[in-house]
């Protein structure tokens, strides 16, 4: 057993990846479609035989690579990172989304366990800090930069 990399048509890995796995059969385990990885859908199968025999019957599936990963070369797909990854504090920001939107604000502290940052709005009479979810802001300037 092992992963195989499927190749599809760009913009069809959901689409491919959702057809395999609804085809039911016994030596396909499971299929992954990361965003992250453009025109190939990840196959964990008993081997590559089985795409042989259904590769004509999957619109938009252009074959496999030959040979096969394993768990460890794929497990970074599996664990999402967390929105507050790459922001530090000190950093300058736009938040993107809530009643502060379009308001620029620097970051004051990061709790990566709830995914959110404290940040202090820069046009506030009275500086005072907001909690956001890490989602609502976009980095203008680092300063590890």
């Amino acid at each position: 057993m092992g992963i195989f990399a499927v190749k599809t048509t760009a913009s069809q890995e959901r689409t491919v990846a959702d057809m395999i796995m609804n085809r039911e059969e016994e030596s396909i385990h499971a299929a992954l479609a990361p965003d992250s990885l453009t025109s190939y859908v990840m196959v964990e199968a008993d081997d590559s035989a089985v795409f042989e025999r259904i590769s004509d019957e999957i619109p938009h599936m252009r074959g496999v690579v030959p040979g096969k990963s394993g768990i460890a070369e794929v497990e970074h797909f599996l664990s999402p990172k967390p929105d507050v990854e790459g922001i530090a504090e000190g950093d300058i920001v736009e938040l993107i989304a809530g009643p502060f939107k379009g308001e620029k604000a620097q970051v004051q502290r990061i709790d990566e366990g709830k995914d959110q940052v404290t940040v202090e709005l820069y046009e506030a009479t009275v500086p005072i800090p907001v909690t956001v979810r890490g989602d609502q802001i976009r980095v203008l300037d680092s300063e590890e930069r």
